[in-house]
């Protein structure tokens, strides 16, 4: 933002800097088309980089590194000492006249009132969730149920029919149906972080973080976790301390997904009745909230735990971080964040979602029912017979078959849950109508308990297998993504044994 630097009156030389700091200095722009250029050109002069390292060496062994102390906090201190050296000598440490942003912050991260614009602005989003996904939703709904129509009415009844329509189009069309709402999400996100106001939120939490162990840099990891893990778990990154870094990626996974988002709206739309309550909240929208916010605390009492397990939890780190001019969204970057996410879900579903349904429809077709069977074909199936024995285990916590099979490509991939849950059941509707027959179904089939008990299950769940790929490559081995593995498990069945319990001690069985 070097532009913006040059409008106030603040001239930076870049050489005079790169002096002080023992290291290359470059000015760019970076939404300017050739603003990467002169970076570029740093990166391509190999002698430069080897006098850097040798400069860095001798900066440090002269002190310049602003002599290392023992403590975070000693060092933060000693931080704001040197930086403010090298100011005074830079001649920037002057006060800049108060910005339109430095006026908006006197309200924004005010600390009263900023907290509760920041609860409001989480609480329309998730309003907004399902109150502007029903049109498209229904659009989409539409054209697979037409779909599926078509194809089956173009195809001889045979297994190759069954597969097609009640397997590809009827998994497609169930996970697909609710890309709206992940997109409506995903644009609210790009939103605050494109404004400027997302750092205001670190800003704003770092007293909570600070309570269990972590600093308002991990906020923002946090915050693209509720997309989707693996982007929030290398946003990390940017925390420099390594045991804050780590207990960030280790409950970045209990933050609320977009994958999650099929499996709350099916089990809210199917219990949860669609109305509004205080004369305009959607109650959906209301328990949808309910569970992200699950999801947080959930997240900020394992880091708590953590901190009282670690010594170095309980050292306080005070949080130093750029805030950057409130500015307006960008249309095409908006646009063009919303794409790429939308093209990864896409491919999602038709990639390891869409096998994924291939090979649960055939398990659950394949081997045929026994002459004279009388139950459901299912039953009888691979499928059936894998939901059985899962069954046992899942049983104390009010899961019947059906849903314990589900559960098992859901560890590869959440979404393809109720496009699975579709499968296990049998169902002869496609596209959406797979999500829509459901909702009924499961309304009438399991008891309130059982669909909290889901519910809570999803809040706490290991996430998926690339998550956990992802966690691998970030700490460089298998240890801590067996470890995420097993006290995520452990923290869902917990959650889901007492809200199933809780449930059939109000009546809710």
């Amino acid at each position: 933002m070097a532009d913006l630097a040059e409008k106030r009156g603040i001239r930076i030389v870049a050489e005079d800097l790169a002096a002080e700091l023992g290291l290359p200095v470059v000015s760019t722009v970076a939404v300017h088309s050739a603003g990467a250029e002169p970076l570029l050109a740093v990166f391509d002069d190999p002698v430069l980089w080897q006098s850097v390292s040798r400069t860095a060496r001798e900066f440090d062994a002269q002190g310049g590194a602003a002599a290392t102390v023992a403590g975070d906090s000693q060092q933060s201190e000693s931080d704001h000492v040197v930086v403010s050296q090298i100011l005074q000598r830079l001649g920037l440490n002057e006060i800049v006249p108060h910005t339109p942003s430095d006026r908006i912050d006197r309200v924004v991260l005010h600390p009263v009132i900023g907290p509760m614009l920041l609860a409001l602005v989480l609480f329309l989003v998730f309003q907004a969730v399902f109150a502007w996904a029903e049109v498209p939703m229904d659009l989409i709904t539409g054209a697979t149920e037409y779909l599926g129509g078509v194809v089956a009415a173009a195809l001889p009844d045979m297994w190759l029919k069954s597969l097609i329509v009640d397997g590809v189009i009827a998994g497609a069309g169930g996970v697909l149906v609710f890309l709206p709402q992940i997109v409506i999400l995903y644009f609210f996100i790009l939103v605050l972080e494109e404004s400027g106001y997302l750092p205001r939120a670190a800003f704003l939490l770092d007293r909570l973080m600070g309570s269990v162990g972590l600093s308002g840099r991990s906020f923002i990891p946090m915050l693209s976790s509720f997309a989707c893990a693996i982007p929030g778990i290398m946003a990390a990154r940017s925390i420099a301390n390594p045991r804050d870094r780590l207990v960030t990626i280790m409950i970045a996974p209990l933050m609320t997904c977009s994958a999650r988002l099929p499996v709350y709206a099916l089990l809210i739309g199917a219990f949860v009745p669609q109305r509004e309550v205080w004369g305009t909240l959607q109650l959906q929208g209301l328990v949808l909230l309910a569970l992200y916010f699950a999801g947080v605390v959930g997240a900020l009492a394992v880091a708590w735990v953590l901190k009282h397990f670690t010594a170095a939890g309980r050292q306080v780190r005070p949080l130093m971080m750029e805030l950057p001019s409130y500015h307006l969204p960008t249309v095409r970057n908006i646009a063009i964040g919303i794409w790429q996410r939308v093209m990864i879900f896409i491919k999602r579903v038709g990639g390891i979602i869409l096998v994924l349904t291939i090979l649960l429809w055939f398990l659950a077709s394949f081997p045929s029912p026994p002459d004279g069977a009388t139950g459901a074909a299912i039953e009888y199936s691979l499928a059936g017979m894998l939901g059985q024995a899962l069954a046992i285990i899942f049983q104390p916590i009010g899961f019947n078959w059906q849903i314990s099979i589900a559960l098992v490509p859901g560890l590869a991939a959440r979404e393809v849950a109720v496009s699975a849950l579709g499968t296990v059941y049998a169902l002869s509707a496609t596209g959406d109508a797979t999500a829509e027959a459901l909702v009924p179904l499961i309304a009438h089939s399991w008891s309130l308990a059982t669909a909290l008990s889901l519910l809570a299950w999803y809040v706490f769940a290991p996430q998926c297998l690339s998550t956990l790929a992802t966690v691998k490559r970030e700490t460089g081995g298998w240890m801590m993504p067996l470890i995420m593995a097993a006290y995520l498990f452990a923290l869902a069945y917990a959650a889901s044994f007492i809200t199933y319990r809780v449930a059939l001690a109000l009546g809710m069985g």
